[in-house]
Parts: C-alpha cells; structure tokens; sequence
C-alpha cells in the first residue's frame, strides 16, 4: 500500500480500510453494466465470465450499476437489466448498487484530493484535446497544457473547469490473469485524469476507483478493450493510498468484420435471441462457446457451467498462471489457485490482440 498525499479524513480511511480487510477475506466480483440501453451480447459475455471467475473462487458477485452520467440514462433500462441477468441464472449477492445513491462518497473524496494538492482545474475545450496528436495509434495522452497555471477553480466566460489529478513521476502497475499485466509510465504514458468534468458531473474513473476501493473488489472482469482504462484507475487508487484489485481482461466478442459489439450499433440482446427461439441454456451455450469453454452447440445453464468447470482438472499450466502472470509485482489480496477456465480464456484474448503468449505464461 502506497501512502497518499496527506492523511485521509477518518470516515474515508474506515470506509477504504474495511474494503480492504474485505478484499483480504475472500473473493469479491461485481459487474458494472451502464443503463443506457438493454444489454448486448458482448455485456452478457462479461456478466458470465465475471459471475463464473467469482463463484469459480468461492466468492461474493456484487451488481453495480453506473447511472452517474445521467444524459446517457434510458428509462427502463436498469429493470431490463436485472430481468436478463435473472434470465441467464446469474444471481448476485445482496441488493443492486446505484452509483447514484453514492454520489457524496465519491464528492467527499474529491474534496479531499482537491484540498490535498492532488488536483488542478483543466480549461481545454474538447475540440483541443482531439487535435492531441497519438503516434503510432497510441493512446492520447493529456500534455499537462494547464497544469502550470494559475488555479481558477470557478466559472469564466460562464464554463466551469474540468478537474484533472496530477499524476507523479513514476510507474503505475497491476495485475491482470488474462491480459499483459500492467506497467507505465504515470505522466507520459497515462496523462493527467480527469476526476471530475466540466459539467460537474463525476468522471468514471473516479467513481470506479472509489467503488473498488470501498466495496473490497479483489477481481475485476472485464472486456480487454477496457485495458488502457485501468491505468487511471490505478492511479487514482494509489493517489489514496491503496493496491488495486486483480484485473481480468478478457475477450471480445465481435461482429462479422471483427468489430467490437456495442450498444451504438444496436448490438443484438437477449429479445433477439428469443426471437429466434433460444432458451435459457441455450443462449449461456453460445456464449460459453464463443468463450471457448464449451463446444459450439452445447445447452448448459449457468449452474451446470459452474459446476463443469468446477470439476475439471486443473493442469500445471494453470497453477503456473498465478505466478507468471503477476509480472513481477507483490501480489495483494487472497491467494488463488489456477481456474479451469484461465488458460483457453488467454489464448483467445492474445489472438484477439494480435499478441503472441509469453511461453513463461502458458
């Protein structure tokens, strides 16, 4: 645990050291579905895989959903959630999470950062940011154009600033068990990370950062296309002081010309599915499939793929998973033995990434 920038108040540090105690005591998942439309089946892959990673291990999997960006909100949307996920068979524990209702946690510790130092308001307009030029397909990195100003917290020209956290000299590293495990520069390789935006709203990161945190995530699962986005987490994580969790980058799933399903595209859901005559165990079977964790055609409902995986042979390829794949890094939260599903998933996410497997990780 790295120290943060001075002391936190008393009811934030509680609030983190018990989200920590809770990470060490066992596993904890949660997935983090947006109600801005109905579920895809690229969103209904991850909510599989993240539910199977956390009852594979004996642990709780919490729901969450991010509502903060209320422009994007669509009405009904959470409701069809919960009904999908309870159609698949994917039970969480307790009562959803919505993000909304934890708007003064994420305020309070943004007043914190701010008063810290850890902050600095950012008055670059959108149109400036995209002429930030990223070589090589890189991704684009905030050149600290209004780090070095003056702080002018309040409105000109009637806009508020954005507020952005100045990210130190330094590495910022995690673990991942299914993708490259993470390792960049702070400042030149992630940038400064807006924490809160010009229209006042909370920035995901921050709101993510804090959830993990607080809630004691130890296993985060997620598209491996979210991979550059835990960098900012990360660093938001050690602003406070505190290790992140395990990461779990999976696959994608992909359309026709190998494009990353999504909503904006009117991604097929689970009322296509039906359409079509799929059951239950039918829809769980395409999307094990398409994992690579059963064969093309299979039925099989969520419990009965639990209790598959659960009863398969874990190889010595697998158990070498949990060394290999923590890059060298200190390995924080519970121990784990190698899943059954570990090595498939990374073969599928490397040739999706045009990567090659490190032979030490196989």
């Amino acid at each position: 645990m790295s120290d943060p920038i001075k002391p936190l108040p008393d009811h934030l540090g509680r609030l983190f050291e018990a989200g920590l105690r809770r990470r060490y005591q066992g596993p904890r998942g949660r997935y983090a579905p947006s109600p801005t439309g109905p579920l895809h089946r690229g969103n209904l892959s991850t909510a599989l895989l993240s539910w199977l990673v956390t009852r594979l291990q004996g642990g709780e999997w919490l729901l969450r959903i991010d509502d903060l960006d209320r422009p994007r909100n669509r009405p009904g949307a959470v409701a069809g959630i919960l009904a999908d996920l309870h159609w698949l068979g994917l039970r969480w524990d307790g009562p959803p999470l919505m993000q909304s209702e934890r708007r003064g946690l994420y305020a309070s510790t943004l007043s914190w950062l701010r008063r810290s130092g850890a902050l600095y308001p950012c008055r670059c307009s959108r149109r400036l940011l995209a002429d930030i030029s990223a070589p090589h397909g890189a991704v684009a990195v905030y050149p600290g154009t209004c780090a070095g100003l003056d702080p002018a917290w309040g409105p000109i020209g009637g806009r508020l600033p954005s507020w952005r956290l100045r990210l130190p000299p330094g590495r910022l590293r995690w673990r991942d068990q299914l993708a490259a495990a993470g390792d960049l520069e702070g400042p030149s390789q992630v940038g400064d990370v807006v924490l809160r935006r010009a229209d006042g709203l909370i920035a995901y990161h921050l709101a993510t950062a804090v959830d993990e945190l607080s809630l004691g995530i130890s296993d985060v699962v997620r598209g491996h296309d979210l991979w550059p986005a835990t960098a900012a987490q990360v660093a938001v994580m050690a602003a406070l002081g505190y290790p992140a969790p395990t990461y779990w980058h999976g696959p994608l799933l992909l359309d026709g010309s190998g494009q990353r399903l999504a909503k904006r595209s009117g991604a097929e859901g689970l009322g296509a599915l039906r359409d079509q005559g799929l059951d239950g165990p039918a829809v769980v079977g395409l999307l094990a499939a398409e994992l690579d964790l059963v064969p093309r055609g299979s039925r099989i409902s969520a419990a009965e793929l639990l209790e598959d995986l659960k009863n398969r042979p874990v190889s010595p390829q697998h158990l070498k998973l949990q060394d290999s794949t923590a890059g060298g890094l200190k390995l924080e939260g519970p121990s784990r033995q190698g899943l059954s599903l570990e090595l498939p998933l990374r073969r599928l996410v490397a040739s999706q990434m045009g990567a090659t497997l490190n032979p030490h990780q196989t």
